[in-house]
């Protein structure tokens, strides 16, 4: 296989615009009725563990319900703050105050480092959702620290705590980093802080209201699924992709598939490759999207089973040796990141 050509995102854009219907780009608003059924779960069911409406034996499946909703709502708030749901901003911050709030992340934080950073320079220098280059990890004592204690990957138990807490960390980190984005300074830097602030009065006071055990079910484990499922997806969708110098959408993102039911909690954000095609489309539209990528791009297009995606996260190493290489520091090893149609260790350079 020869160099893989890159593509900035509008060459892609440019080619499926014209087969788009104009109502595909029209908010989702139905959506929105989500949201009172999710909120009425984890009312209810934290609830039914403080107040102890429900015998103890059934709190563990109490929880998981909890936390799905939890999950669930953060990918509304995803959706919602792309103007993929509705376009109205005091809207999308209230529901995303909801949704955001098991990860102690102010929705100001999330539009800074998602929205305007990371769909920016997907898995280039500066996306902070990136693993480190070797560079980066001999240099900074936090990339190693984040590789060394947390980074799933080949035989590290260690990488529970990713699972479990892992997006919580990461929205901990983005905080304490809110200056290094320039879409989030001065009074917008505050209230982020103020508002993730008010998130964990909320939740101790919880603590102190119903009891540590009663919280432990009704609360933290409920948070450790939501982590689970989120964290899932955040390292399948670009981890095992190539750290490259063109926001590439089909070389730098991977869709993973998982079953209907798992689509419809999570409003299809496995089709990641096409969110970043198109962020402020609503993903009920992502299989048109998929189909038509399938259709341009055959040979480009990039996508593997959820479970499949999860046994290459922890088999590889999570630090960049180079552009197409995944190291892992504990060992030594290294292993060729996803290219189109086969895995490769051969440079990718942009497009002339």
């Amino acid at each position: 296989m020869g160099s893989v050509p890159l593509y900035p995102r509008a060459h892609y854009v440019a080619e499926l615009r014209p087969e788009i219907p104009e109502s595909a780009y029209a908010p989702s608003r139905s959506r929105l009725l989500l949201i009172p059924v999710y909120l009425a779960v984890v009312v209810l069911g934290i609830c039914a563990i403080g107040l102890g409406w429900a015998p103890w034996p059934v709190w563990p499946l109490i929880s998981i319900a909890i936390g799905v909703s939890f999950a669930a709502q953060t990918f509304i708030s995803h959706e919602s703050l792309h103007g993929g749901i509705t376009r109205n901003k005091l809207i999308q911050h209230a529901q995303a105050y909801l949704g955001f709030a098991p990860f102690l992340l102010a929705p100001r934080i999330w539009v800074a480092w998602h929205n305007q950073t990371h769909h920016a320079i997907t898995n280039q220098p500066g996306d902070p959702d990136a693993f480190p280059t070797i560079e980066e990890y001999k240099t900074q004592a936090g990339a190693r620290f984040a590789v060394d204690k947390f980074a799933v990957g080949p035989n590290r138990l260690r990488g529970f705590w990713t699972m479990a807490f892992g997006f919580t960390i990461q929205s901990a980190h983005q905080t304490h980093s809110i200056k290094k984005f320039k879409y989030a300074s001065g009074g917008v830097a505050v209230l982020a802080v103020v508002e993730s602030l008010l998130m964990v009065g909320v939740w101790v006071g919880l603590l102190v209201a119903i009891g540590f055990v009663p919280w432990l079910f009704a609360v933290l484990i409920p948070m450790m699924v939501a982590n689970a499922i989120t964290i899932a997806f955040i390292l399948t969708n670009h981890s095992l992709s190539p750290f490259i110098p063109i926001n590439d959408p089909l070389i730098t993102g991977l869709s993973v598939t998982v079953p209907k039911i798992v689509d419809l909690l999570t409003l299809n954000f496995g089709y990641h490759t096409e969110h970043h095609l198109f962020p402020a489309m609503s993903s009920r539209h992502a299989p048109l999207i998929r189909k038509l990528c399938l259709e341009h791009w055959p040979e480009r297009y990039q996508a593997m089973p959820m479970t499949t995606a999860l046994r290459e996260i922890n088999r590889t190493g999570r630090v960049y040796k180079d552009a197409v290489t995944l190291y892992d520091p504990d060992t030594g090893r290294e292993w060729s990141a996803i290219l189109p149609r086969e895995r490769a260790a051969e440079a990718v350079q942009p497009a002339a």
